[in-house]
């Protein structure tokens, strides 16, 4: 019964993505056909295009860019989160067709760890008890997804899941505005942050002023803010 940690896989992405959404976006504005618009796009880089596109906030073109991801060594906690984002496709393992009779993965929490050995122990010993509530659950119910149905409602909020999320680009910016943040939850936010470097790595033109609203203006939480506006944007903005 480890303690995992999260692990973010990139699976696929829209092939010529960026053109793509060029194409989308000079189509609104050309009288061309498509043949024509496709060999300017093929002719031409189209980064400074793209970045002038979504400065000016016509987001709609980056709709027809997909990313799918693959999400593993993560929460329930980090599920629940996730899925109120809904302009999105999720597939998630079920723990009612995946017993954890064999062992039962975990997600330990920093501030817990931070705490020392004797609390990272005690926090183990509490994993391990609930996961023999679920096998002792499992025992007196009927084999197989029957009695995992029920068994797993005694499996904490900590138990490891993994899933499979796919988000168009503009989604996207949308989940790294809000879940970059540093109030964000720091599961979701080191999420966020692993998939935000791989869309800057693939598509640097699409996402070079992604992350949390402060790196566009004022923090938008108010009294809450976190108060490190500038190390913020140093973190996010910084030259690759």
């Amino acid at each position: 019964m480890p303690a995992v940690k999260p692990q973010v896989h990139l699976l696929s992405i829209s092939p010529q993505g960026e053109a793509i959404a060029a194409m989308a976006a000079r189509i609104c504005y050309s009288p061309s056909g498509f043949e024509e618009l496709k060999q300017k796009v093929e002719r031409e880089p189209q980064d400074e295009f793209l970045k002038g596109v979504i400065n000016t906030g016509h987001l709609s073109v980056i709709e027809h860019i997909n990313f799918t991801f693959g999400v593993e060594g993560v929460s329930r906690v980090l599920l629940a989160q996730l899925t109120r984002h809904r302009i999105a496709s999720y597939s998630v393992q079920s723990q009612r067709y995946v017993s954890k009779a064999k062992g039962l993965n975990y997600i330990l929490p920093p501030k817990i760890a931070a705490l020392g050995e004797d609390a990272i122990k005690e926090y183990e010993r509490q994993m391990q008890t609930m996961h023999s509530w679920y096998k002792e659950w499992q025992e007196k119910l009927e084999k197989g997804e029957g009695g995992n149905e029920d068994a797993r409602f005694v499996l904490p909020n900590a138990a490891e899941t993994k899933l499979v999320v796919t988000m168009n680009a503009r989604e996207l910016l949308h989940f790294f505005t809000l879940r970059c943040c540093n109030r964000a939850q720091w599961e979701i936010h080191f999420m966020a942050d692993e998939m935000l470097k791989i869309c800057k790595e693939k598509m640097p033109a699409v996402f070079a002023k992604a992350g949390p609203a402060c790196l566009r203006g004022a923090c938008p939480e108010g009294k809450r803010t976190c108060g490190k506006i500038q190390e913020v944007r140093k973190k996010y903005l910084k030259e690759d």
